[in-house]
């Protein structure tokens, strides 16, 4: 992908090029003159294509149609999902229960106060600990639990199906956050047994500014953060962005056609990245792929040296044209320790030197040529070689 002349894109976790396909809907949309919600024949055409895009992404999850809430992204799907107004079988959670690992958009709860949030705890390997969720539910009301489908830092995939069972028996509700994993994995909605589910659009080649919640069949809610008209099922006040809209269907449609023959190819030049890191460690500098002993995204890795100081690390990739990342773009600008890496028990050094490398459909063999070629280049200037450290890969 030539963002611009001569530089390499490893950073697909946080944004992806506007695919082709959703560059074209984008524009033929943009030519669409009507309001979705009027009843001409300009209005019609401009729902259509809505309607469209909508019905994509709903059989893209195995979802009905009406129960897609088309947003402004991943993070006001997850902030419209955490609700005390939510209800299935009658029964409405009065609490929520997150994970150590979520997004910020997770973390902050939504619209449950503050003393009615709990925090599940991940294990070392970065997948959350189901030993430790079982007394959280047991015995106590009902509760909305939110665990995302795969991080967006290690790429670890999250026991979702059975969270949901330990969820569901305790009369609770599951909100999963599939920002990072739609057009990575295949999953289903009902085969997760999940209520609801949070998508985005630029995580897979549409438009930024566009995402999706989507409702599980028997779920009631969740009230509108967005009050006015009635778009959206009176679930989110708003004209909608057609345009975005339509490009994100037309980007779910080809991560969905593509997906198999690229993630396959991508978990391989995943892997060849991952081996040009070990081979450069030298014998007192051990390194960690993080997550490397659990299923992850096949094209995620997040890498880190003791002694490395990852945003020095991330500045030296960009000065030898390559553009990668020490975590969520989110908080990226910040300089801040994950708080994903602290959750799973690393100590502030290892913490501190994590650079996330993330492939996408674009990414060549040439590409990863040269990230190998950098890291060579660079670890020698960035690392001591004093030091013998007890982790390793």
């Amino acid at each position: 992908y030539n963002m611009m002349q001569n530089r390499t894109y490893l950073d697909w976790n946080a944004t992806t090029p506007l695919r082709r396909e959703a560059r074209d809907a984008m524009t033929a949309a943009w030519d669409v003159v009507g309001n979705p919600s009027s009843i001409h024949g300009e209005g019609r055409r401009a729902r259509g294509l809505m309607e469209n895009a909508r019905a994509t992404l709903a059989a893209a999850v195995g979802a009905q149609s009406r129960n897609v809430i088309f947003t402004s992204g991943g993070t006001e799907a997850n902030a419209l999902a955490l609700s005390n107004s939510l209800q299935r079988d009658k029964q409405a959670p009065d609490r929520l229960i997150v994970s150590d690992i979520e997004h910020a958009s997770v973390l902050a709860g939504g619209q449950f106060d503050p003393d009615r949030i709990a925090r599940l705890r991940v294990q070392r390997s970065g997948v959350v600990d189901l030993d430790a969720l079982r007394p959280m539910l047991a015995g106590r009301p009902p509760a909305l639990v939110s665990v995302m489908l795969a991080n967006n830092e290690t790429g670890a995939i999250q026991p979702v199906a059975e969270v949901a069972d330990l969820v569901h028996e305790a009369g609770g509700l599951l909100h999963v956050d599939a920002v990072q994993a739609f057009g990575k994995i295949d999953f289903n909605i009902k085969a997760l047994n999940v209520d609801l589910l949070s998508v985005s659009a630029h995580k897979i080649g549409g438009p930024k500014g566009t995402g999706a919640l989507i409702l599980a069949e028997n779920v009631i809610g969740p009230r509108a953060l967005i009050q006015g008209g009635g778009q959206e099922r009176g679930r989110r006040a708003g004209t909608e962005n057609v345009a975005a809209i339509a490009g994100f269907g037309a980007a779910v449609a080809a991560a969905v056609a593509g997906r198999a023959s690229d993630m396959a190819r991508i978990e391989i030049l995943r892997d060849r990245l991952e081996q040009g890191f070990r081979q450069t460690q030298g014998k007192s500098q051990a390194g960690v792929i993080f997550s490397h002993d659990v299923a992850r995204l096949p094209n995620t890795t997040l890498f880190g040296v003791p002694a490395l100081k990852a945003e020095t690390a991330v500045v030296r990739f960009d000065l030898e044209g390559i553009a990668v990342s020490s975590g969520s773009a989110c908080s990226s600008g910040k300089v801040q320790p994950s708080h994903v890496l602290q959750a799973m028990g690393y100590g502030p050094e290892l913490v501190r030197s994590a650079i996330r490398f993330s492939l996408g459909w674009e990414t060549t063999d040439a590409d990863i040529d040269r990230a190998i070629k950098a890291w060579r280049k660079l670890s020698g200037a960035l690392l001591r070689t004093d030091e013998t450290v007890l982790e390793q890969f």
